[in-house]
């Protein structure tokens, strides 16, 4: 997996064989950081980054300046590899936390301008994701909620969705005040 822009633009990072991931392509991610790029101001944003898996959409919006970053994962070894991908980066300002998603949301109440979740492809409780992040109100005013998911499925019926992008076998789902 490679960091495609900003700060650590260019670095390779080499995930180990026993993580039980599926990292955004580097060209989906490229996609989406384009839209992103022309519509946000990085710096400011606070992002809550779920199911985050290798960790690789956090690196990039930290290569691009988002200093208030939180990282959900369940899985111990996948969280081990972001602590340490984030050390060898020298990054100190991301919070991983090793919870159920779903537990996160609902313990929590800060409130984020950008949620980014990339749950199993294989799943049924997508509705069940999005209905926890609006009804806990997890979002600021302008806050927008991303939903990385199959390409061939279709969210578009969930509240206060705007748009979908995809990218080959990979789409973005938009929910929020985002407009193109």
């Amino acid at each position: 997996m490679r960091i495609v822009s900003g700060k650590y633009k260019g670095r390779t990072i080499k995930t180990p064989n026993n993580l039980i991931v599926r990292p955004t392509t580097d060209f989906a991610k490229e996609g989406l950081f384009n839209v992103l790029h022309n519509r946000l101001d990085f710096e400011s944003l606070k992002v809550l980054d779920l199911f985050a898996g290798t960790g690789n959409i956090s690196y990039e919006f930290i290569s691009r300046g988002v200093e208030d970053i939180t990282i959900v994962e369940l899985n111990q070894d996948n969280v081990y590899f972001i602590k340490n991908t984030l050390k060898l980066l020298g990054i100190e300002k991301a919070r991983v936390h090793r919870y159920d998603v779903f537990r996160y949301l609902k313990n929590h109440d800060a409130k984020f301008d950008l949620i980014f979740a990339d749950p199993p492809f294989e799943n049924d409780f997508i509705p069940q994701l999005h209905n926890a992040i609006f009804e806990n109100k997890l979002l600021n005013e302008k806050g927008i909620f991303i939903l990385e998911h199959d390409s061939d499925l279709s969210f578009d019926d969930l509240e206060g969705f705007t748009e979908k992008r995809v990218y080959g076998k990979v789409a973005f789902s938009f929910y929020g005040l985002l407009k193109t």
